[in-house]
């Protein structure tokens, strides 16, 4: 999605600092009209799927194959019918949203990383002969990443959305075992490592700063 165009952001008394009301409420907007867009993105590709016949699912996550690799590309924006896609829809909601606001950059390169292990894991560990498809790996990774990030940052705030998240969403991660050989476990298990991962990784300038803080508390 295309970035307003730069210059002073005007507003009644608004704060566009970092931090300040202003730049919160550009981020609340920026974050819900990208998770919107995802979703009405995902719509359209089951649409479109749906009057080739199903055609695009073939698309998918192929393991151990060079064209399977090019599914990870795809996979996460596909799905196996309307179904498939209306159990996705709330958590790419909810769960994207949330990953966003954690900053947009910083959302976008965990989903990213999210992308990539999760399709990685599934092309190198599913059974021949399938194909894989859904966003249900970026759900697992958005939930893994909210729970781990505010952690490893030590942000309050991240911590309590976090333990928020959890609470609601935590009981899905009992979707990284094999239980049911139609749903590709192994989205869910490498899109949930995906997620730590991201985590670890993004939070890595609070962890700099906070070990900083600590040094200096111990030299003076």
């Amino acid at each position: 999605m295309a970035k307003p165009a730069g210059g002073p952001i005007a507003s009644n008394g608004g704060d566009s600092r970092p931090g300040g009301p202003g730049a919160l409420k550009l981020l609340w907007q920026r974050a819900i009209a990208m998770t919107l867009g995802f979703t009405a993105l995902l719509y359209g590709v089951e649409g479109v799927d749906s009057l080739s016949g199903g055609r695009l699912e073939q698309a998918g996550v192929k393991p151990r194959s060079g064209e399977g690799l090019t599914g990870i590309l795809f996979a996460p924006v596909l799905h196996a019918n309307w179904g498939h896609l209306f159990a996705n829809t709330l958590p790419v909601i909810v769960l994207g949203l949330l990953t966003l606001l954690t900053g947009i950059g910083r959302g976008l390169a965990a989903t990213a990383l999210i992308w990539v292990i999760g399709g990685l894991g599934v092309w190198l560990t599913a059974a021949p002969h399938t194909v894989s498809v859904g966003a249900s790996g970026l759900v697992f990774g958005w939930l893994t990443y909210l729970i781990c990030w505010g952690w490893f940052s030590r942000n309050v705030v991240q911590i309590a959305v976090g333990l928020g998240v959890l609470v609601v969403y935590g009981s899905i991660l009992w979707g990284v075992l094999p239980t049911n050989p139609e749903i590709s476990w192994q989205g869910h298990l490498f899109g949930a490592i995906g997620g730590v991962v991201a985590g670890w990784v993004l939070s890595a300038h609070e962890r700099r700063h906070r070990r900083g803080a600590d040094a200096g508390r111990l030299a003076s």
